[in-house]
Parts: C-alpha cells; sequence; structure tokens
C-alpha cells in the first residue's frame, strides 16, 4: 500500500484552477494507447458482461438466466483481463459531456460495464453485479475469481456522485465480502475536490476524446490510497416535515456517545438522521448560500449550463445573502455561530471529549477531511511545524483519523482563505466531533456536507444535536498522479 497523500503537500496541485486543469488534461497524450489494447486489458468476457447485466435488471442473481449463462459459457477456458474495470457516470453531470462521454466509454469497453447512474443504482451493483462474480467464483470459475479480485471502478461524475458510490462500496467491507473495488475518479462536477485530492485534476479536459483512454489506463495501473469517511448522526427534536439531502437517511432513535453528558433535557421525542461524508461537514452561512444557489439552480436549471457559469452565479448569490454585506447586525440571523452552537472534540492523542470555544466573529464552521475545498483550495494551510507543536496539530493527511476544524467570519475573509492569502481560524483538530445547537431567537440553521446543503430546524426549548465520528474502515482510491 503506498504512502498517504500529505494534505500539505498536495495544497499546490489541488488549488490549480480549472482552465489550467483543462490545459494539463491536454498534455495526457492519449493517442499512444491504441484502443485495441486497452480494449483487451480493461473488458470483461462477454458471458461475465452479460450475466452481471441480467443479475442486476432481475435484482436476483439467482434467476435462471444467470444460471444458463454460466452454465453454457464458463466451461471456455476464457482468461480474465489484465485490468478489468467498470465506469459509473452521472450522464446529466458535466453539461453536453455527459451523454457523449458515456457513449465514447462504451466503445473502448463492453457496453455492459458502463453504467449510468439513472439506470442502474450503485447498491444494485453491489448487490448483484458484484454478487453474480461472487457466485461464479463460488461454482469454480476462475476468471469470475480473478475479475472479482482485481475489478477496479470508475465514477464520472462530481463529489455527490463519487461519495455515492464510495458509501455502496463500503457495504462490502460491513459485509466482509472483500476486496473492496478501488475507485478513479474522471471530474464532471463543479468544485470536484475529491478528484483534486487524488490527482485526477479539477475539470473535465478540453481533449477529452483523447485523453480518457490515457484516464482508464491510469485508473487500471494507478497506485492504491486511503481515504477516511466520516459518520454523522443527527439528533434532534421529533419533526413532521424535514427534507433531508440525498446523503442522509432516517433513522431509528440512536443514543450519543454516553462518555460525554448532555447538560440540560433531552426533548422527549427525537428524531434521528444519518449519513457519511468524504471531504466537509459545515455549519453556518457558507452552507446557507449553497442552500440558496442549489435552489436557485433547481428553479432555473437554464442559469446553470456548466462549472464557469455556475461559479459566477455562485458568487452573485453570495452577495445577497448577507455572506459580504451584513445589511442589520441586529438580525439574528446574522449573528456569529457562538450564539447557538457548542463544540466538544476528541484533540489529537486524547480519548477525552473536551469543549472548545468558538471564536465570537466565526459565522461559518468547517470540519474538513481533505486537502480540498472550494474547487480546490487550502483553507487549513501549510501549517509550519513550530506552530504545529504549538496547538498540538499534527500535519493534516487524508487518513489519519483527524478532520481539521476551521471557521469563517464572513465572505471577505472567506475570499482571502479561498485566494490562499491566508489561512482559516484555525479550531481544533479532532477524531470526534459533538455540534450542539441551540435556537433561542434562531428557527432554524444551514448545514451542508460534501456539497448537500439543507435547512436545519431548531428548537428553543432542547438542543439538536449533529455528532461526527470516523468510520471503522476506509475507502480504496486510485491515485491519478
Amino acid at each position: 500500500m503506498d504512502s498517504p497523500t500529505s494534505r500539505g503537500g498536495t495544497s499546490t496541485a489541488s488549488g490549480r484552477s480549472s482552465v489550467i486543469d483543462s490545459l494539463r488534461g491536454c498534455t495526457m497524450a492519449g493517442a499512444r494507447i491504441p484502443k485495441e489494447e486497452l480494449r483487451q486489458k480493461i473488458t470483461l468476457p462477454e458471458y461475465m458482461r452479460l450475466a452481471m447485466k441480467e443479475a442486476i435488471q432481475a435484482k436476483n442473481v439467482e434467476a435462471d438466466i444467470v444460471t444458463q449463462l454460466y452454465q453454457t459459457s464458463h466451461a471456455d477456458g476464457v482468461a480474465s483481463p489484465e485490468s478489468p474495470v467498470v465506469v459509473f457516470i452521472n450522464s446529466k453531470s458535466g453539461g453536453r459531456h455527459g451523454p457523449e462521454l458515456k457513449a465514447r466509454l462504451q466503445t473502448l469497453m463492453g457496453e455492459e460495464q458502463v453504467f449510468d447512474l439513472s439506470v442502474v443504482k450503485p447498491h444494485e451493483f453491489v448487490q448483484y453485479g458484484l454478487g453474480c462474480l461472487e457466485k461464479f467464483s463460488a461454482l469454480g470459475d476462475s476468471c469470475a475469481k480473478e475479475i472479482r479480485e482485481k475489478l477496479r471502478v470508475v465514477v464520472a461524475g462530481g463529489d455527490g456522485t463519487v461519495g455515492w458510490v464510495l458509501g455502496c462500496l463500503g457495504e462490502l467491507d460491513i459485509q466482509g465480502r472483500l476486496p473492496v473495488p478501488p475507485t478513479g475518479i474522471i471530474p464532471l462536477g463543479t468544485g470536484n475536490d475529491l478528484s483534486r485530492s487524488f490527482g485526477w485534476g479539477g475539470s473535465f479536459p478540453f481533449n477529452w476524446k483523447s485523453a480518457i483512454k490515457r484516464t482508464l489506463d491510469r485508473i487500471a495501473n494507478g497506485p492504491i490510497f486511503r481515504l477516511d469517511s466520516w459518520h454523522v448522526l443527527i439528533s434532534m427534536p421529533a419533526v413532521e416535515d424535514f427534507e433531508t439531502p440525498h446523503a442522509l437517511k432516517a433513522t431509528e432513535e440512536t443514543p450519543l456517545d454516553q462518555e460525554l453528558e448532555v447538560e440540560g433535557e433531552l426533548a422527549e421525542k427525537v428524531s434521528c438522521y444519518q449519513g457519511v461524508f468524504y471531504n466537509y461537514f459545515s455549519i453556518g452561512m457558507d452552507a446557507q448560500v449553497a442552500y440558496g444557489f442549489h435552489h436557485l439552480r433547481n428553479e432555473k436549471p437554464y442559469l446553470a449550463q456548466g462549472p464557469i457559469s455556475n461559479k459566477i452565479i455562485y458568487s452573485g448569490y453570495s452577495c445577497k445573502q448577507g455572506w459580504f454585506f451584513t445589511p442589520c447586525s441586529s438580525d439574528p440571523g446574522l449573528r456569529g455561530l457562538k450564539n447557538i452552537l457548542r463544540i466538544h472534540v476528541k484533540k489529537v492523542n486524547s480519548s477525552v471529549w473536551e469543549q472548545i470555544p468558538i471564536p465570537s466573529s466565526v459565522r461559518s464552521v468547517v470540519a474538513l477531511n481533505l486537502p480540498s475545498y472550494g474547487s480546490g483550495r487550502n483553507p487549513w494551510g501549510n501549517l509550519k511545524p513550530d506552530y504545529l507543536e504549538k496547538r498540538g496539530f499534527i500535519e493534516a493527511h487524508a487518513d489519519d483519523g483527524f478532520l481539521e476544524i476551521f471557521g469563517l467570519k464572513h465572505g471577505w475573509h472567506a475570499s482571502m482563505v479561498m485566494a490562499e492569502l491566508i489561512s482559516a481560524k484555525h479550531i481544533a483538530q479532532a477524531s470526534s466531533i459533538r455540534f450542539e445547537l441551540r435556537g433561542g431567537e434562531w428557527t432554524e440553521a444551514y448545514m451542508q456536507m460534501d456539497g448537500e446543503p439543507w435547512k436545519q430546524p431548531m428548537n428553543k426549548e432542547f438542543s439538536t444535536f449533529v455528532e461526527i465520528k470516523r468510520v471503522p474502515f476506509q475507502s480504496i482510491m486510485v491515485h491519478g498522479e
């Protein structure tokens, strides 16, 4: 296993502009890879592709057609491909490139190996597609066994799409169905911070038709790195109508960590939600702006035709929301988070919960896992050894078991941080976090995780808790550089 990528060490690469990333993509000499050579290297045997397709469509690995394909084809002594891959593509991402990329990928490998996420969901592939390989392997099919062991996954989409697929692949770890296939990325989103962090660039390359061959070859052969993921549990006074993002699912009432006592009374009835994030979780003004932009884009999709137009509209929307200009400081919705938020953490080299102060000027709090945030910036900064030692921090890595918690004061401060002229307000480095929110004059707060924002209802009498802990297993990523 290769050593993890240092967040500080990759900040320069992760901070490249989308234009530079696209130009860099032009240097990928995809034309030097013969199409037929690549096809032989990554394409599954036909009977295997068809069996997986039928199992997924029937939602049953025991379907008659699947069994027939095994009985008629497995004994032919078919050799397994050198580097088998399957692709998940969000064909709605990437503007006009999504459908074109899907067609291009289907010409470079078996059509059945390219899964459109609007048709086949990643959990269906995990349960029935990989289940088909595992069934054939158990029956003595050595080709299926080798493919299951060597298989790699490609995700063509934005950060949300990558996280969705990683979450479903993580179920393999829970079920003991190892190995978990490593994942590479073709960036089709706006920010593409996961893609940047693992060397796949921040935007879709201009010369993608030739570069895509090079990308597939790199995913098939690239080094393997690990990525922490983080479980979020929200426990809140019961509500009837709560619009949750895709990343959060309702769950049965789940107790909070008993090592940290809750002050005051708890609501008699609670609603619980849980989810997983890979890059960041935030509370405050940044999430409020993201929420507004998200709904604006859904209501008027013609305004957002690609990454550049998205960023222009996002910047304009930020100014409207009071992120840059605070027209009425008495409005409780514009006050610092200190008024509604308490933070407890387990720090580096400590297993004890500890409350940490929130600077009064902070209007957004972010818990960051990767070196890339907000389209490739590194707000935590490249901290010097003396400062790390003084604050009790360690050098940040994507697999170190810690989140970096920082604060943003307002839009102007955030802009300076995003330009990497200054670092954000360092608050803590933690292996576990508990946010406690109490409404008071506030009736709602805004939160987001990995770019999915939501409006969080709050109660004047009872607290809402957000508890974040590391998932016990790590995602397996293919690095592109």
